[in-house]
Protein backbone atom coordinates (compact mmCIF):
# COMPACT_ATOMS: atom_id res chain seq x y z
CA UNK A 1 0.00 0.00 0.00
CA UNK A 2 1.43 3.46 -1.05
CA UNK A 3 0.16 6.54 -0.35
CA UNK A 4 0.64 10.08 -1.09
CA UNK A 5 -0.61 13.48 0.73
CA UNK A 6 -0.89 16.54 -0.87
CA UNK A 7 -2.65 20.17 -0.11
CA UNK A 8 -1.18 20.94 2.66
CA UNK A 9 0.71 24.88 2.67
CA UNK A 10 0.34 28.26 4.97
CA UNK A 11 -3.07 29.98 5.35
CA UNK A 12 -4.04 32.79 7.51
CA UNK A 13 -6.42 31.53 10.78
CA UNK A 14 -9.86 31.38 9.21
CA UNK A 15 -9.09 30.14 6.19
CA UNK A 16 -9.67 26.45 4.62
CA UNK A 17 -7.26 23.55 3.02
CA UNK A 18 -8.34 20.46 0.92
CA UNK A 19 -5.85 17.58 2.19
CA UNK A 20 -5.75 15.06 -0.28
CA UNK A 21 -3.94 11.61 0.12
CA UNK A 22 -3.78 8.92 -3.11
CA UNK A 23 -4.43 4.95 -1.65
CA UNK A 24 -5.32 2.00 -2.68
CA UNK A 25 -7.21 -0.38 -0.46
CA UNK A 26 -10.61 -0.50 0.51
CA UNK A 27 -10.18 -0.76 4.15
CA UNK A 28 -11.23 2.30 7.15
CA UNK A 29 -8.91 5.22 6.72
CA UNK A 30 -7.63 8.21 8.65
CA UNK A 31 -5.78 11.47 8.75
CA UNK A 32 -3.68 12.63 12.10
CA UNK A 33 -2.03 15.20 12.79
CA UNK A 34 1.82 15.74 14.89
CA UNK A 35 2.72 19.11 15.94
CA UNK A 36 6.03 19.75 17.15
CA UNK A 37 7.42 18.01 20.62
CA UNK A 38 3.73 16.36 20.57
CA UNK A 39 1.86 13.43 19.87
CA UNK A 40 0.96 12.04 16.59
CA UNK A 41 -3.52 12.59 17.04
CA UNK A 42 -5.91 11.38 15.53
CA UNK A 43 -8.07 13.97 13.88
CA UNK A 44 -11.02 11.90 11.83
CA UNK A 45 -11.41 8.38 9.89
CA UNK A 46 -13.70 7.08 7.42
CA UNK A 47 -15.25 3.59 6.83
CA UNK A 48 -14.86 1.23 3.88
CA UNK A 49 -17.67 2.60 2.29
CA UNK A 50 -17.42 6.26 3.18
CA UNK A 51 -20.95 6.32 4.86
CA UNK A 52 -19.51 6.70 8.73
CA UNK A 53 -17.51 9.00 9.66
CA UNK A 54 -15.47 9.92 12.79
CA UNK A 55 -14.06 13.48 14.20
CA UNK A 56 -11.33 14.62 16.85
CA UNK A 57 -13.90 16.85 19.11
CA UNK A 58 -11.10 19.83 18.47
CA UNK A 59 -12.21 19.53 14.85
CA UNK A 60 -15.58 18.39 14.22
CA UNK A 61 -17.83 20.80 12.41
CA UNK A 62 -14.70 22.42 10.57
CA UNK A 63 -12.97 19.60 9.16
CA UNK A 64 -14.83 17.35 6.92
CA UNK A 65 -13.68 13.66 5.89
CA UNK A 66 -14.45 11.79 2.59
CA UNK A 67 -13.28 9.26 0.28
CA UNK A 68 -13.84 8.06 -3.42
CA UNK A 69 -12.95 4.85 -3.81
CA UNK A 70 -13.35 4.87 -7.70
CA UNK A 71 -10.38 7.39 -7.46
CA UNK A 72 -8.40 5.53 -4.51
CA UNK A 73 -8.52 9.02 -3.18
CA UNK A 74 -9.21 10.26 0.39
CA UNK A 75 -9.97 13.71 1.72
CA UNK A 76 -9.59 16.49 4.46
CA UNK A 77 -11.61 19.52 3.80
CA UNK A 78 -10.32 22.18 6.55
CA UNK A 79 -12.32 24.96 6.90
CA UNK A 80 -12.27 27.79 9.80
CA UNK A 81 -8.77 26.97 10.22
CA UNK A 82 -6.79 27.79 13.80
CA UNK A 83 -3.09 28.96 14.88
CA UNK A 84 -3.92 25.43 16.82
CA UNK A 85 -4.40 23.12 14.00
CA UNK A 86 -1.05 23.45 12.46
CA UNK A 87 1.13 20.32 12.24
CA UNK A 88 2.33 17.97 9.93
CA UNK A 89 -1.11 15.84 8.80
CA UNK A 90 -0.83 12.52 7.88
CA UNK A 91 -2.71 10.18 6.37
CA UNK A 92 -3.66 6.16 7.27
CA UNK A 93 -4.74 2.78 6.57
CA UNK A 94 -6.29 1.31 9.31
CA UNK A 95 -4.79 -2.55 9.83
CA UNK A 96 -6.96 -5.65 8.40
CA UNK A 97 -8.96 -7.08 11.35
CA UNK A 98 -9.49 -3.78 13.34
CA UNK A 99 -12.65 -2.25 12.87
CA UNK A 100 -14.28 0.97 14.29
CA UNK A 101 -13.82 0.76 17.76
CA UNK A 102 -10.34 0.98 16.90
CA UNK A 103 -10.19 4.55 14.75
CA UNK A 104 -9.17 6.73 16.68
CA UNK A 105 -5.79 4.65 17.93
CA UNK A 106 -2.42 5.45 15.50
CA UNK A 107 -1.45 1.57 16.81
CA UNK A 108 -4.32 0.32 15.01
CA UNK A 109 -2.78 1.41 11.01
CA UNK A 110 0.10 0.17 9.81
CA UNK A 111 0.52 2.37 6.81
CA UNK A 112 0.93 6.22 6.59
CA UNK A 113 2.20 8.97 4.59
CA UNK A 114 4.98 10.68 3.83
CA UNK A 115 3.19 13.66 5.70
CA UNK A 116 2.18 17.54 4.62
CA UNK A 117 3.07 20.32 6.61
CA UNK A 118 -0.48 22.32 7.23
CA UNK A 119 0.94 26.18 8.76
CA UNK A 120 -2.19 28.40 10.18
CA UNK A 121 -0.85 32.11 10.87
CA UNK A 122 -2.63 34.18 12.99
Amino acid sequence: VQLEESGGGLVQAGGSLRLSCAASGRTFMAWFRQAPGREREFVAAVSSSGATTWYADSVKGRFTISRDNAKNMVYLQMNSLKPEDTAVYYCAVMRVGYYSDSVRYKDAYDYWGQGTQVTVSS
